[in-house]
């Protein structure tokens, strides 16, 4: 698919951050057709009765044939309803309730045990440099550090299940440019990954690492990462990040990254489903000024399937269809929130598409279904 393709599938779609070219994002999942094999997407977080319906439709339109979902336990049984077996779990804390220490602590193992039950095989622990912000507001600043004491207890009592664990560690450069400027408080970015490798030393089990392992910025150094540590998985999770920063690689030097690690770099998109998407409201609701209509919130989802897919796919060379605020944030004199980067295609040939969406997913995870 080229750009000037895309130019001649405009619509007259109303802009917005998820569709800032006005693209018929049903029409364009028919033109980059069927993928080469049902992808499996490893990193989403699907949750909504309603929002999960325009979901599943979607994702069948972009040949996703299986989600793996953060979805909160108690939207579990209406989201399978809806998706039945092209979704399975990740466990995840309960974010919202106020108890927080209990809730990413003992709350935490409990809840492993119920997820498990209901068919989970990963166990998720959120660690970006943030959630230091999330523990000092209960006084408790190292509650979600990579390898504070409740995390160890409840990754001990997940890999006693049988589990494997997802990681999210550091976060975009641009952060570290523009938020997380006090290193004293957040650290630097590398210095992210010590208590990691520690810990994937310490449980040998399989550990998938969302967003490229948060370094989609250097290969390099993820090569040096992936080869000290063979039981380090990584996902595509995160679509602006990706397309903003994998879209800066080379072909050749993507290339080359995905074939030296073929078999441990799956596809993941996450996107997040919710019901706040579909409905307008007066109140300072950040789920709502993504979406707050039912077209909106197809094209937010959409969007992130169309760019993955067009990314690794063709070679399209334009502007991303996604706002990408992170501009602005870092050099707001020459970029607006409304602003986007270049999303360059790579064209990746059939044998690392067969890999990245199908079988790295599928050869690592199936068998932990069959146990």
């Amino acid at each position: 698919m080229s750009s000037s393709q895309i130019q001649a599938a405009k619509t007259s779609t109303i802009i917005h951050s998820a569709n800032r070219l006005g693209l018929d994002y049903a029409a364009q999942a028919m033109a980059l057709g069927t993928p080469i094999v049902p992808i499996i997407d490893v990193h989403s977080h699907i949750g909504g009765r309603e929002a999960s319906k325009i979901y599943a439709k979607l994702a069948k339109q972009y040949g996703i044939s299986l989600t793996y979902s953060m979805t909160q336990l108690e939207q579990i049984e209406f989201v399978r309803d809806v998706l039945g077996d092209r979704i399975r779990f990740i466990a995840v804390p309960n974010y919202n309730h106020e108890d927080r220490l209990y809730h990413h602590g003992g709350g935490y193992t409990e809840r492993i045990s119920e997820f498990h039950k209901q068919g989970a095989r990963i166990a998720k622990f959120w660690a970006a440099p943030r959630a230091i912000d999330y523990g000092i507001e209960i006084g408790e600043p190292d509650l979600l550090r990579i390898n504070s004491k409740q995390r160890l207890e409840t990754m001990h009592a997940a890999a006693e299940l049988g589990m494997i664990f997802m990681t999210h560690i550091a976060d975009p450069d641009t952060w570290f440019m523009a938020k997380y400027t006090d290193a004293s408080v957040y650290g630097t970015k590398l210095q992210q990954y010590e208590p990691f490798e520690e810990l994937l030393d310490k449980f040998k089990i399989p550990w998938i690492a969302a967003h490229m392992a948060g370094f989609p910025e250097d290969l390099e150094f993820l090569t040096q990462l992936m080869s000290r540590h063979e039981n380090l998985y990584l996902d595509t999770s995160a679509g602006k990040w990706m397309v903003r920063e994998l879209s800066k690689q080379s072909r050749h030097d993507l290339l080359a990254f995905l074939q030296k690690f073929k078999g441990r770099v799956m596809f993941g998109s996450d996107i997040l489903t919710s019901d706040d998407h579909l409905t307008a409201s007066d109140q300072d609701n950040e789920m709502q000024a993504k979406a707050s209509t039912s077209d909106e919130a197809y094209d937010l989802y959409a969007s992130r399937y169309w760019a993955l897919r067009t990314m690794f796919e063709t070679d399209y060379d334009g502007e991303s269809p996604i706002a990408d605020p992170d501009l602005a944030m870092v050099d707001p004199q020459q970029f607006d929130e409304m602003d986007a980067p270049q999303l360059v295609g790579k064209s990746l040939p059939a044998d690392i598409l067969k890999s990245l969406y199908h079988d790295a997913a599928h050869d690592l995870l199936d068998p932990l279904h069959t146990l």
